[in-house]
């Protein structure tokens, strides 16, 4: 039976499990993949030109009718033509690795689609939730990102007091342990990098 949350009842996936969007390996395979298992798969757009990025929005949307995120860098020169792209494609949620501006969010949100930036301190929680995102992704230091060397097990607790949203934790977990210690804390799910490198659908050999 699915375990229902906030993150899964804002993106429409069956599990709070967020496969997340790492530059060279979250691609078309491993993200259509990943939807199709029922967990919320993050495209990497980092490093793709907007031309590939078009490609493989497309690609995932053959591959897959279930709901997907496509990750964003929010300095990006055309990060705002890429975001018109999600809107252009449907693209359920936008996650960004720095925080994106209030008009882009609301932009974002304007179309329907849930926003989630990556945040490594409960003021940069605290700041994109004020600008409006739907809900953060919390990255400690165990994470394979770059927000900070915060242990998520102090990070946690601390963005979750700081913001009435919804928070999805990341940085170290592999296992339905963790996920079940995150939703112990209060998180709305949990985020996994490292964990998808050696599927079959991951990029790396």
């Amino acid at each position: 039976m699915p375990l229902r949350t906030p993150l899964t009842e804002l993106t429409g996936v069956a599990h709070p499990i967020v496969q997340t969007g790492m530059g060279w390996v979250a691609g078309p395979r491993l993200v259509s993949a990943t939807a199709n298992a029922g967990a919320l798969g993050i495209l990497a757009s980092a490093t793709m030109t907007y031309d590939a990025l078009d490609h493989a929005i497309k690609e995932v949307k053959q591959r897959t009718d279930q709901p997907f995120g496509v990750n964003l860098r929010a300095d990006a020169g055309d990060a705002a033509e890429r975001a018109e792209l999600l809107i252009q494609h449907g693209v359920k949620v936008a996650s960004f690795a720095l925080a994106p501006k209030k008009d882009l969010i609301a932009r974002l949100k304007d179309h329907g689609l849930v926003v989630m930036p990556t945040v490594g301190a409960a003021r940069h929680a605290e700041k994109v939730a004020s600008w409006g995102a739907d809900l953060v992704m919390m990255q400690g230091g165990e994470g394979g990102g770059h927000t900070g060397p915060t242990a998520t097990t102090l990070l946690l607790p601390s963005v979750l007091d700081a913001v009435d949203i919804p928070v999805v934790a990341a940085g170290g977990f592999f296992d339905g342990r963790g996920l079940a210690a995150a939703l112990s804390y209060g998180a709305a799910g949990i985020g996994m990098g490292t964990r998808f490198l050696l599927t079959s659908d991951s990029a790396v050999p």
